[in-house]
């Protein structure tokens, strides 16, 4: 199979991106930029613990297995005030306390890639800092790096048809985790960081206009939009922790 096999720093795509760098063993960065990502570094900014799982299984079972919250969807959520897939519903008050976080995306790519010698979260919020950290590990480590970039879900995939929808919010938060990355980059990488520097003036305008910005904007999440689309704003970096994301200093 043709792939990135020769290079140190990879991007691929959704969910068999996600396996395929498990089964290599890279270190991965799952990107989720509206909204699993920033929001679970939202949440571990406030001394949260994030239990990842996907939602084709009994989140609600495996919530009470584990003495967490199962997070609710953002509209049901938001009337009785818990928090949910948003980063702002997340505060000081949510310390210490289990919640499980489901999503077709980040968690579930999450979910495919969790064997893996470190798993972190990144997002434009956090680019730099999700870099530092897997620069480091690569050291230590000695494994290459993939950056997932998860992308949507078409709701209407009929038969034989991919349901995998790119996104670009995704792709220009790979492109700038990618653009600080050391190592041997591969053409793929190299095309994902131009992107992203030729965007990088404007990624608020182009977030809040891409169609994953709209759809959110449209369903009252306006405030979500924009705060996701802000660059390196918070040096927070989930690592998943056998089963649930704790941030990297408390590893």
């Amino acid at each position: 199979m043709f792939e990135q096999s020769p290079y140190e720093v990879r991007v691929e795509w959704g969910r068999r991106g996600a396996r395929d760098a498990a089964s290599r063993g890279d270190i991965v960065i799952i990107v989720d930029v509206l909204s699993f990502s920033s929001t679970v570094i939202s949440a571990l900014r406030y001394g949260s613990i994030i239990y990842p799982f996907p939602p084709n299984l009994d989140g609600r079972g495996y919530a009470n297995k584990v003495g967490a919250n199962y997070i609710l969807g953002r509209a049901e959520a938001t009337k009785i005030g818990n928090p949910t897939l948003s980063p702002g519903t997340f505060n000081h008050g949510h310390s210490n306390k289990k919640y499980v976080l489901s999503s077709l995306n980040g968690a579930f790519c999450t979910w495919v890639a969790s064997k893996v010698p470190a798993l972190l979260i990144g997002s434009l919020i956090n680019a730099s800092s999700v870099a530092s950290v897997a620069n480091q590990l690569r050291i230590k480590t000695k494994a290459n790096i993939t950056v997932i970039p998860c992308g949507e879900q078409w709701s209407d995939a009929r038969e034989n048809e991919d349901a995998l929808r790119p996104s670009i919010e995704d792709y220009l938060g790979a492109g700038a985790i990618l653009s600080y990355l050391n190592g041997k980059k591969s053409p793929e990488v190299e095309v994902c960081i131009g992107a992203f520097k030729h965007s990088k003036q404007k990624l608020n305008e182009l977030v809040w206009e891409c169609g994953s910005g709209r759809e959110l904007r449209e369903r009252g999440f306006a405030e979500d939009v924009k705060y996701c689309s802000h660059l390196n704003v918070d040096q927070t970096v989930p690592i998943l922790n056998k089963d649930h994301f704790v941030t990297v200093s408390e590893k």
